[in-house]
């Protein structure tokens, strides 16, 4: 049995393994992760497998085109969002296969509707599938420098939300 369940303030020290495993060249701090799901709890996830924790994502609303230092508390959202940035994704070889990370995607999407868009920092060579998602790379030279504190191949996404209308079909 494998599901993704609301993240819990008791889950951090899952996450913060999950993300030694997944995400070893990218450490945060377990406050990070707090923080996150302190700020946007209905935005963060847990996946488990068997009951064993086995991948989470943590989002959160911000500014499109704006780009969070890494291990950097937040505190709060900003007054006015425009995107729900999505700030880690990690599954772990368990939970690869299943389906988890396409079903976290579409599920934050649809509470992203309100916003927007969503948006994040592609690593690890994930381009490609959050591309299968909708995500679109920007080429915006002003978030250069701050993408090269991620990664040499980070890239920096947005995705467009288009909301569902029963007259265009």
């Amino acid at each position: 049995m494998h599901a993704w369940r609301p993240l819990l303030p008791t889950d951090i020290p899952a996450v913060s393994a999950i993300a030694a495993n997944v995400h070893p060249g990218f450490p945060e701090d377990d406050a990070i992760f707090a923080d996150r799901q302190a700020i946007a709890p209905r935005f963060c996830f847990l996946f488990e497998v068997d009951g064993t924790p086995a991948g989470y994502v943590l989002a959160h609303p911000f500014q499109r085109g704006v780009i969070p230092a890494l291990n950097t508390l937040l505190n709060t959202t900003p007054p006015a969002p425009d995107t729900l940035y999505v700030h880690d994704l990690a599954l772990l070889p368990a939970a690869r296969g299943t389906g988890a990370g396409s079903a976290i995607v579409e599920r934050l999407a649809t509470l992203a509707q309100p916003l927007g868009t969503m948006s994040l920092v592609a690593v690890n060579g994930s381009v490609p599938f959050w591309s299968r998602h909708g995500f679109v790379a920007s080429a915006d030279p002003a978030l250069a420098k701050k993408l090269a504190t991620y990664a040499p191949d980070a890239a920096y996404m947005v995705r467009t939300m288009v909301a569902f209308s029963p007259a265009l079909g």
